[in-house]
């Protein structure tokens, strides 16, 4: 029988809070409940709203938060804290400038008022904003003091807050101040809200107090645990031995949470499998449905976006399907397996590193995959998703001029700051890293004979660097090259052998693929990943037709009804982006540029207009810039469309083709049962007072958490809680 668990309106109602296991020591496991137990045994966990969970007091000296909502509807959160002095004269107080798995500096601070300090008395103490994001407060000589002020937050996105009268979404890294230097110390958050929000979820584990109040075991915890409240209805699973809560505000009735539950769950015990470990006890999927969408991951958690009607439409569920899978994906791929740059956080500067792409590419390439092997999508819906990564990035003129690594290292100060010229000189380090991730899969796949995969490279990965350790490029090609039998490169540790340097310091095997597909920009080869899945692309025949910029053969025919095409993309007449690769880019089109007439009529529908040429044909066209009328000669092309990259199976199909095919589809992995954490799990990384890493040991059943690691936004082109520019019209 499916369990299900509603959330009843009740005031009483509190969080579903869980334990972080592997981060607090002498934690017992939590009540599980099966998707076959009956719903008896799971209306046992749910007491006035809340999942039973293991309380924790925090230690003596943590910070204690107070939050409250006393006019919603006005979108600010009233915060109340008490901070130790340890005896000092001043205490400085930060708030982050950035939210960990989003790799912009959103300037949190900007939307911080009134900020007062006193002591426990009521006494003013003097507060100082001394930078963007830094307060120093005087302490008068006081063991504590306390600082109070106002956030407004209005931002609904999965990187930000959000308060009205009927939902609460917080994200910590915008809510809440930490003394410079002391991330270490706990926190003690209660929540005072109203009848109108019944429900709070997250995983903050409760203060044994009771009430609405919860514990972080340091900073970096605190603002990995997102806080969601208001009409919200949960369906509880266990897989593996450990707890999973599938929470959904706003869904109401168009929501179809016993379906979302049942898959979720085939799908948690896919990616468990995938790992072969589940390092933690107890998972939430916040999932807050309403007209927004997106996601981020988190420790023990995920903050999901979606629309309310998702799971009445297929396309719309199978899209949530995998934002979930990502998400989820992330708990291994992200939080716990992270690039050595990625912690411990500086929550105040940016963190680059040029390897993104294996945290949200490959991830982006496992997200769907996934789906497949769960048997949530069908092999043609799976591969339509493959050709449309493979469009998407072939179609972008910024592949030639951007690696995957410099994507990966600027995305700071380009891929989430986008202009006009964006499509021009970048590319997205998820959609590429998805395209690479599929043909690095079948590069292993054969030069293995089938043995191995990208699967069991990344499984090595997070076996030798989870935890404190993190990895780096050249750990990552290593297990490559494990992997596929060949041996270090010279220089590396190793000797010569069938792939590293060649006599002469060039790269090849491994290397000499991913110094190309990732530090390089030369086009990537599908061919023999294709064909070793028994798959081609339908318009290859006809590649020399497909060239943009309108000189392939053919162009012109009368029985060509081909639309010409100029290579800018428009609104309301305005000219908002001119691509590298089209007509209008040699012709001396310019961003903002008022398109007024082709051939001296008027344009009032440019895609319209274009359909009475072809391409190959030559016009002029009347604009104004900076309001000076101009007249431009350009000779239409022909537009680089996706469908070039539409798969079909190989002609002939061998039996070893889809042998081969089958097997990169089909492989599941047996659910393991997760292992209990012991000391050496524990790890406090904290940018300010980083503690050293254990030495690494030479085999981790199940490797310890980094509360700050890194994390997807996640959505490929469509960032999560970015917002939509406005329709634009392409010709």
């Amino acid at each position: 029988m499916s369990i299900h668990s509603r959330v009843m309106r009740s005031g009483l109602s509190q969080a579903l809070p869980f334990l972080l296991p592997l981060l607090l020591l002498g934690a017992c496991q939590p009540p599980k409940v099966d998707l076959d137990d009956d719903e008896a045994a799971a209306e046992s966990l749910i007491r006035d709203g809340v999942v039973a969970v293991s309380p924790r007091r925090p230690d003596a000296g943590a910070i204690e938060h107070t939050l409250r909502f006393p006019e919603p509807h006005t979108h600010y959160v009233e915060v109340e804290s008490i901070f130790p002095t340890d005896g000092e004269d001043e205490v400085t107080l930060f708030m982050a400038v950035w939210t960990p798995g989003s790799y912009l500096v959103r300037e949190f601070a900007g939307h911080v008022e009134h900020l007062r300090a006193a002591t426990l008395a009521g006494e003013p103490l003097g507060a100082t904003k001394s930078q963007k994001n830094r307060w120093t407060v005087s302490t008068g000589g006081e063991d504590q003091v306390v600082v109070r002020y106002r956030v407004y937050a209005n931002l609904m996105s999965v990187q930000s807050s959000f308060v009205d009268d009927d939902l609460v979404v917080l994200n910590g890294a915008g809510i809440f101040l930490c003394p410079v230097g002391r991330l270490g110390l706990e926190h003690d958050v209660s929540i005072e809200l109203g009848e109108t929000h019944p429900a709070i979820a997250t995983s903050l584990p409760p203060h044994p107090d009771g009430g609405r109040r919860f514990v972080a075991s340091s900073y970096d915890v605190l603002v990995d645990s997102p806080i969601v409240a208001g009409e919200g209805e949960v369906r509880n699973f266990d897989v593996g031995g450990a707890s999973f809560e599938l929470w959904t505000f706003g869904g109401g009735a168009f929501w179809d949470h016993d379906r979302a539950a049942e898959d979720v769950r085939t799908l948690v015990e896919v990616e468990a499998g995938f790992w072969g470990t589940i390092p933690f006890e107890r998972y939430l999927f916040l999932n807050v449905a309403g007209t927004n969408g997106g996601g981020l991951e988190h420790l023990e958690s995920t903050l999901m976006m979606t629309g309310r009607f998702s799971t009445r439409r297929d396309e719309d569920y199978r899209k949530w399907l995998g934002l979930v899978s990502h998400e989820f994906f992330h708990a291994w791929n992200a939080k716990r397996l992270r690039p050595v740059e990625l912690g411990p956080f500086d929550y105040e500067n940016e963190n680059h590193t040029p390897s993104l792409w294996i945290v949200e590419g490959l991830t982006s390439y496992y997200d769907d995959l996934l789906l497949m092997r769960a048997g949530l999508l069908t092999e043609a819906q799976y591969l339509e998703r493959v050709q449309r990564n493979i469009g998407g990035l072939m179609n972008r003129p910024g592949r030639t001029v951007q690696s995957l690594s410099a994507a990966s290292f600027d995305s700071w100060v380009k891929y989430y700051r986008r202009d006009e010229n964006s499509r021009n000189s970048t590319i997205s380090y998820y959609n590429k890293g998805s395209v690479v991730g599929f043909v690095l899969d079948a590069y292993v796949r054969e030069v293995t004979g089938g043995q191995s995969s990208l699967d069991d490279v990344m499984r090595l990965v997070y076996e030798r660097h989870s935890g404190a350790r993190g990895y780096t490029p050249e750990d990552f090609r290593a297990a490559v090259r494990e992997v596929v039998g060949e041996s270090a490169p010279a220089g590396d540790g190793g000797d010569e052998g069938e792939g590293g340097h060649g006599a002469e310091g060039e790269a090849s095997g491994v290397d000499a693929l991913l110094d190309a597909w990732v530090d390089g920009t030369s086009e990537l080869s599908f061919e023999e990943a294709l064909d070793y899945y028994g798959l081609a692309f339908e318009g290859e025949a006809d590649a020399e037709a497909e060239r943009p910029d309108g000189r392939a053969d053919g162009d012109g025919d009368d029985d060509d009804d081909t639309a010409g095409w100029l290579g800018v993309k428009q609104t309301g007449g305005f000219v908002t982006e001119v691509r590298r690769d089209g007509p209008a880019y040699g012709a001396g089109f310019s961003h903002d540029d008022e398109l007024l007439a082709i051939d001296g009529f008027r344009v009032r529908d440019l895609a319209v207009h274009l359909a009475r040429y072809r391409p190959g044909d030559t016009v002029s066209v009347t604009l104004a810039r900076r309001g000076r009328l101009r007249e431009i000669s350009v000779t239409l092309g022909r537009a680089p469309g996706e469908d070039v990259y539409s798969l079909t199976d190989s002609d002939p199909l061998t039996a070893q083709q889809r042998s081969h095919r089958a097997a990169w589809l089909e492989d599941v992995t047996d659910v393991p049962a997760p292992a209990p954490a012991t000391d050496q799990d524990v790890v406090e990384a904290s940018a300010q007072n980083p503690a050293p890493a254990p030495a690494a040991a030479p085999s981790v059943v199940a490797p310890p958490p980094v509360p700050a690691a890194p994390g997807d936004d996640p959505g490929q082109e469509g960032q999560s809680g970015e917002q939509n520019p406005g329709a634009q019209e392409e010709g």
